[in-house]
């Protein structure tokens, strides 16, 4: 085997010849070909859930995708149950390998609910896909799959673009975010289903409390099922 020039790179090399490449998906590749810097800005994304949810036995993700960035969460929670809608997405996930304590599943909780109940759940870029008229529908099974507060507690993070953000969206995305919200608006709705919402403004990789109409994404960490 070739040699690097730093002791420690080896076991990469060495590592990479045995097989252990990570494999980028659909959504990823094109990320990386056509918007590299969206692997940075998801990635910390995916960094602020693994901090939040970090220890948690059993954890859902909502809207996955090719579940690149899933393993960010799976590396910090017992067991992640990773799902998207779209079953091309999860056929591929299995096909390219993630991390062995992910489990994938096709489900949509917009129509559908779901048969188990978790510590916690997220979903990162899917709420402002969903159809005003659906919104509820979505929370009501998102509520029914988390644990209650008799039972331990759940707790929920979403992630969504700004509607003030928007101004600055590509076509595409417009097309398809329907259902952006200011930030107050999120806390809003959050609390019809919460007992405690907390949003934070993100810009770039950035989380901070910072002016809501300031922010290009917003966090809510919904804390409580209403019961």
């Amino acid at each position: 085997m070739e040699q690097t020039k730093g002791k420690y790179f080896n076991h990469c090399v060495q590592e990479y010849k045995e097989g252990k490449i990570a494999k980028m998906g659909y959504m990823s590749s094109y990320a990386y070909f056509h918007q590299p810097i969206r692997l940075a800005l998801t990635a910390a994304r995916y960094k602020f859930v693994s901090k939040m949810f970090a220890g948690m036995d059993k954890v859902l993700e909502l809207g996955c995708a090719d579940a690149f960035y899933s393993v960010i969460v799976a590396e910090r929670v017992k067991t992640l149950v990773a799902t998207d809608y779209d079953p091309v997405f999860i056929n591929q996930a299995k096909e390219l390998g993630r991390a062995e304590n992910i489990e994938l599943r096709v489900l949509d909780l917009a129509q559908e609910p779901c048969e188990n109940t978790f510590d916690g759940i997220y979903a990162l870029d899917v709420f402002e896909h969903i159809h005003p008229k659906d919104e509820d529908a979505f929370m009501r099974n998102v509520t029914r799959a988390l644990k209650k507060p008799s039972a331990g507690g759940g707790v929920l993070i979403l992630g969504i673009p700004s509607l003030e953000s928007q101004v600055y969206a590509s076509e595409g995305s417009k097309a398809e975010h329907v259902n952006c919200k200011s930030g107050e608006d999120f806390k809003a709705f959050c609390k019809k289903y919460f007992h405690q919402v907390f949003v934070f403004s993100m810009n770039d990789e950035v989380v901070h409390t910072g002016f809501y109409p300031m922010a290009h994404y917003l966090f809510a960490l919904c804390v409580g099922v209403k019961e």
